[in-house]
């Protein structure tokens, strides 16, 4: 029990998981991004993964953006 205590104080001290990754890139993304997962990020991340996450990140919102407006180009254009 003693030993399972131990493991859970210091979470910030592990390297973070993929999906640790993924909620850091999208919370820095829209700028919400705890102070306590920013120094886990700086301190035990790897900055590759996290520059190949935020651009495929950019990539999607792009693509998002891009679909969306022929979307509604296309029902405009319909109507």
């Amino acid at each position: 029990m003693a030993e399972q205590e131990h493991n859970n104080d210091k979470p910030a001290d592990k390297k973070p998981s993929i999906g640790q990754v993924t909620a850091s890139v999208m919370a820095a993304f829209f700028g919400v991004q705890s102070s306590k997962n920013k120094e886990r990020d700086f301190k035990h991340g790897n900055h590759k993964v996290f520059i190949i996450m935020g651009l495929v990140a950019t990539a999607v919102f792009i693509g998002s953006i891009a679909l969306l407006v022929q979307f509604v180009l296309h029902i405009t254009k319909a109507g």
